[in-house]
């Protein structure tokens, strides 16, 4: 068959979109075929069912209408009786569509430029969906650009295969960018927009750090040395923790390289950015410690529930612990994902005296002893009076000075003390309303009822209406540090665990929800009845 000019020229056309646009041939043709059905309504009637198609080798067009079968024809242009649909095609049944040949049509100067309207916009959507897939898979890579402009302190970078920009605020300080300069920067999202996919570059993101020590440190890159954190604080200081699978390799000599040789090509492409490479430990007290370096420590306290720990140094390497302007604990606390808070040895001495003193104090004023005692009682490590009045006698008649008879004269002084405030409590409790049945939830005391009634949660209901976060308080990180909000119970020693299992047992109670059933006990005749069954069937 012999392929008119026309005819050669549209596939042509085609293939070269197809090469210039990155996108797959049939795309380009189905455009094509759009175009030529919008044309072809525009002469017959945009009511008419018009389908185009293009030979994708040949090139030659075909126009069709397709009419419906139905049993009385209202509009001629999409339908047919079904007497003429069976005189065309004898298995032809009432709603099945009808495929009429239509004579090729001349495009005029409105029709073609609306063809190329419809040509052009499909190919661009190709185009936008194309560059979207090519780069939703490569978030976290690093990739090389050229600036194509700069706008209001935005980088447009053109990638080869479509832009990408670093916005102002994912640049290194200090640091600019013209037409022309190569840019090497961090993927770290895609998104559709309306404009089409938008990649968005960075050299602030922490993992921009990782990746290049990845490039520069071959056992990195094998997976011999992994990088646990990355903490920056961008154009300044950063700190990163590594450790090694092998234990032949020091990872953080492999980091640093031969005179320095590996974390200077990083710290080159970051404008200078300091970096302190510090080896990874599983015992967070140690790894906080190597995260303060250069500062030396002297002693950590941990608590773990929390998240924080104590971190106590000699009086003249305070300022270096903290940094300037607390850059040093804020990129810490960031690496370990601890809150950190930094006392001197001084500091941590008058602490610990007015620690002494307050509960020598309470000892005086709860069991009517003098001073003396109440020291006594304190240096032995107790720490409220609940202890004193727990404890095995033992505990407390060892202590120098006393015996059995002065154990159990604190002790039933230390009983009437609570009995004492536990009353006064209980009326406080009653003056604010807290509704008795409150008592009955595990874990709540008499305390924690006054400490709710002051929040305003007074019946089943208002405990059961509770999150977590309002009895235990949150907290918020935002720019690097640890914003902490007061719940109710802030001041008393319950868990996460513990407060919603309270709210659970309220909402129990007060029907919201059903009880989990309870396992049934399997009795032991039960069992032995069972045991002998499966004996005989063997």
């Amino acid at each position: 068959m012999a392929v008119s000019a026309n005819r050669l020229e549209l596939l042509q056309i085609a293939d070269a979109v197809a090469r210039e646009k990155s996108i797959d041939r049939q795309i380009v043709i189905a455009a094509m075929e759009d175009a030529i059905q919008k044309a072809a309504r525009s002469r017959y009637g945009q009511e008419t069912d018009v389908r185009a198609e293009i030979h994708s080798r040949t090139g030659e067009i075909k126009l069709q209408r397709l009419l419906q079968v139905v049993e009385s024809v209202e509009n001629s242009a999409t339908e047919i009786d079904l007497e003429e649909a069976q005189h065309r095609n004898p298995g032809a049944r009432v709603g099945d569509f009808i495929a009429e040949p239509l004579p090729p049509i001349d495009f005029g100067r409105i029709a073609a430029q609306s063809a190329k309207q419809v040509i052009v916009q499909k190919v661009r959507e190709a185009e936008r969906d194309h560059q979207f897939d090519e780069f939703k898979d490569r978030i976290g890579e690093v990739i090389n650009g050229v600036v194509k402009r700069v706008e209001y302190g935005n980088v447009i970078v053109d990638l080869g295969r479509g832009e990408a920009i670093v916005r102002r605020d994912e640049l290194i300080p200090r640091e600019a960018f013209r037409y022309g300069d190569r840019i090497r920067a961090l993927i770290y999202d895609v998104r559709r927009e309306q404009r089409g996919p938008q990649v968005f570059l960075s050299r602030t993101h922490p993992q921009f750090m990782a990746k290049l020590f990845a490039q520069e440190v071959p056992e990195i890159y094998d997976g011999i040395i992994e990088l646990k954190s990355v903490a920056r604080d961008p154009g300044s200081r950063a700190k990163i923790a590594v450790i090694s699978k092998d234990s032949s390799i020091d990872p953080v000599g492999a980091c640093v390289g031969m005179r320095g040789s590996r974390v200077q090509a990083v710290v080159q492409e970051l404008q200078g950015e300091k970096i302190d490479i510090i080896p990874w430990s599983p015992d967070p007290a140690t790894f906080i410690v190597n995260a303060l370096q250069p500062a030396e420590v002297a002693k950590v306290v941990l608590d773990e529930d929390a998240e924080r720990i104590e971190v106590v140094v000699p009086d003249e390497q305070l300022s270096l612990a903290i940094g300037r302007r607390g850059q040093n604990v804020r990129l810490a606390s960031q690496l370990t994902g601890w809150d950190i808070d930094i006392l001197t040895e001084q500091e941590e001495s008058e602490r610990r005296q007015k620690e002494f003193a307050e509960r020598t104090e309470i000892f005086m004023e709860a069991l009517n002893v003098d001073e003396v005692v109440g020291q006594l009682l304190a240096t032995e490590g107790f720490t409220s009076v609940e202890e004193i009045a727990y404890v095995d006698l033992d505990e407390i008649s060892t202590i120098e000075g006393f015996d059995d008879d002065t154990a159990e004269e604190i002790q039933a002084r230390a009983n009437e003390y609570l009995e004492a405030r536990e009353k006064a409590l209980d009326d406080e409790r009653v003056a604010l309303g807290v509704a008795d049945e409150l008592r009955q939830i595990d874990g709540v005391t008499t305390a924690m009822l006054v400490a709710f009634g002051k929040d305003d949660i007074k019946s089943i209901e208002d405990l059961a209406g509770c999150a977590t976060d309002d009895l235990v308080g949150w907290t918020e990180r935002k720019n690097g540090e640890t914003q902490r909000f007061p719940g109710t119970l802030t001041s008393f020693d319950v868990s996460r665990a513990d407060a919603e299992a309270m709210i659970m047992a309220a909402r129990v109670a007060a029907g919201w929800i059903e009880p989990e059933p309870e396992e049934e006990a399997v009795s032991d005749e039960e069992t032995t009845e069972a045991s002998e069954e499966v004996s005989e069937s063997l």
